[in-house]
């Protein structure tokens, strides 16, 4: 096994703990689960996989993760962030085990391209895969505090990039799906308007390139019109990137995901923008007050 901590964060994943443990047994040396009180098998399923679980109240996605870098007893030199969702490819892996053991002392993470699978489907087309960073030396790297969008940033060192990929595959039904984006959509909405009047750091130059190139995507967008930005956004996908060639989840993938939750997202702005009545100084007076310490 390679020297790699693996991390996951869980909150009843049942349908989910057993194959990504069993992935990350293929290259990891120690797997955590740092868990957020689940009253499923959640738990009892990482112990017997031979996880050491620890538990913890849930916050926020970087809170929960700092919380996990800074108390579990990690001594491997790296560590790999993993979703409960996700496994990693036999590909990457395989790259893993032949890039690791050679990285210079100057490497402080990688990326990695994370692909979609949606409704049993991998989406070939319609968007650009994420290059996200996860994996990183201990003690060089932490979470970004954000609503949404939350990356991990190394402190030292450079940042390389893996080219096999990591997939994101949700078992979960649609009706589990809108519920959780309705709560991301309440998130994103804030992350928006933080965006927009400035009260984010948005400079992100230590999570990969691909992430930096992303997030000045986003300072663009949030200087265009509500709602026809999120109709913008889907016919990109849909029509101009050949969304429509993954057939009826490529369709379902684009609209819920690049229109439906993005103008959902939308409404949440124009809500609170419509509270305060589009008054920019309360706005920001509000938003200084729900800000991520």
């Amino acid at each position: 096994m390679l020297d790699i901590s693996v991390v996951i964060l869980t909150y009843n994943e049942e349908i989910h703990i057993r194959r990504c443990i069993e992935n990350a047994r293929k290259f990891a040396k120690k797997i955590y689960v740092v868990d957020s009180y689940s009253t499923d098998t959640t738990v009892a399923t990482a112990r017997s996989l031979g996880a050491e679980v620890y538990q913890n109240k849930w916050e926020n996605y970087s809170r929960q993760f700092n919380w996990a870098l800074c108390n579990l007893p990690i001594t491997t030199e790296w560590i790999w962030r993993m979703d409960a969702d996700e496994y990693l490819s036999d590909e990457l892996v395989d790259e893993l085990h032949r890039r690791l053991p050679s990285a210079s002392s100057g490497t402080g993470g990688f990326t990695a391209p994370c692909l979609r699978i949606f409704m049993g489907r991998y989406i070939h087309h319609g968007i650009i895969p994420l290059i996200l960073l996860r994996l990183f030396r201990t003690g060089h790297a932490a979470c970004e505090n954000r609503f949404m969008d939350e990356h991990i940033e190394v402190t030292e060192g450079s940042v390389e990039e893996l080219k096999s990929p990591f997939y994101d595959d949700n078992l979960n039904g649609l009706t589990w799906w809108t519920a959780k984006h309705n709560g991301y959509a309440t998130r994103e909405a804030l992350d928006l308007l933080l965006t927009e009047y400035g009260m984010h750091d948005n400079s992100l130059t230590k999570s990969g390139r691909h992430t930096a190139a992303v997030r000045q995507k986003k300072l663009k967008y949030v200087k265009l019109p509500l709602f026809w930005r999120a109709f913008a956004f889907f016919v990109y996908r849909y029509f101009f990137r050949l969304g429509f060639l993954d057939g009826k989840e490529g369709f379902l993938w684009h609209f819920l995901q690049g229109w439906w939750y993005r103008t959902l997202a939308d409404a949440k702005v124009y809500e609170i923008k419509k509270q305060y009545s589009f008054d920019s100084d309360k706005i920001r007076k509000y938003l200084e007050t729900i800000c991520i310490k």
